[in-house]
């Protein structure tokens, strides 16, 4: 969705019989462009690992971009892994701040930002914070993406992990009538934690249904007994199918 500040004055000043389409095009090519989403999955994964207990979760954010190739924008969901593990937690939401930019080098597309995971209420005494700052750069060349990111913080609340890495290969294709087969693998490396580094995979399909996108996508992982429930009794980063509903605006 593109939008355009007009000087209002001037648009007073001309009778409507006489509206110029020159300033219709000046507006359809803003150099800014901002947009917002929202929709819910069956089981938050990221990284192939459950954010939420294996249950349903809200998600939304906004967006903003400019014609220079620079952008920010910020995204929260409800998440309950950090309060599983920490009782004294108040944390019942992720919220994301990022910002980077982007150009073409060629047939590719460079992609170089920061990215910052903020999870309010999770200051614990004697526990590592959750909260996370990363930073990335990627590529994409047609349906092809590679991006690598870089922790500045301990990640997740993991221990001196500060230096962990993700490595990202993605590729997205539309095969016709409106359906995009995307695949993804990944490999999580923590620093100075080597029971916690993971490999997880992720094939699912989208299509826009009556104007949202509805996507089924199945998710695993080789955690093994790496990420378990304090009550031992899920392994969040088993495989599983991921239902979701997305809109954006």
């Amino acid at each position: 969705m593109r939008k355009s500040m007009i000087a209002l004055s001037v648009l007073a000043a001309l009778p409507a019989l006489y509206a110029s389409p020159v300033l219709a095009e000046e507006a359809a090519a803003s150099p800014h462009t901002f947009t917002g989403n929202v929709g819910f999955v069956s089981d938050y994964r990221y990284r192939g690992m459950s954010q939420t207990e294996k249950k349903v979760a809200l998600q939304g954010g906004f967006d903003y971009s400019h014609e220079s190739g620079l952008y920010a924008g910020t995204w929260a969901s409800n998440v309950s892994w950090f309060d599983a593990w920490n009782s004294d937690s108040q944390n019942s939401l992720e919220w994301d701040f990022y910002g980077g930019y982007k150009m073409p080098v060629g047939p590719v597309t460079l992609d170089m930002g920061l990215l910052q995971y903020y999870y309010p209420g999770s200051q614990v005494d004697g526990v590592v914070s959750p909260n996370t700052l990363e930073g990335y750069l990627g590529a994409s060349w047609e349906f092809l993406t590679f991006k690598y990111s870089y922790s500045f913080s301990n990640l997740f609340g993991v221990s001196d992990s500060k230096g962990s890495e993700y490595f990202d290969l993605s590729a997205s294709y539309d095969v016709g009538a409106g359906f995009i087969v995307g695949a993804h693998i990944g490999r999580q490396h923590v620093a100075h934690n080597s029971w916690a580094s993971y490999n997880d995979w992720k094939i699912g399909v989208t299509k826009e249904v009556l104007g949202v996108n509805v996507g089924l996508s199945y998710i695993g992982t080789d955690s093994e007994d790496a990420y378990v429930s304090p009550n031992g009794r899920q392994q969040w980063g088993s495989d599983t199918w991921v239902l979701s509903v997305n809109k954006t605006f």
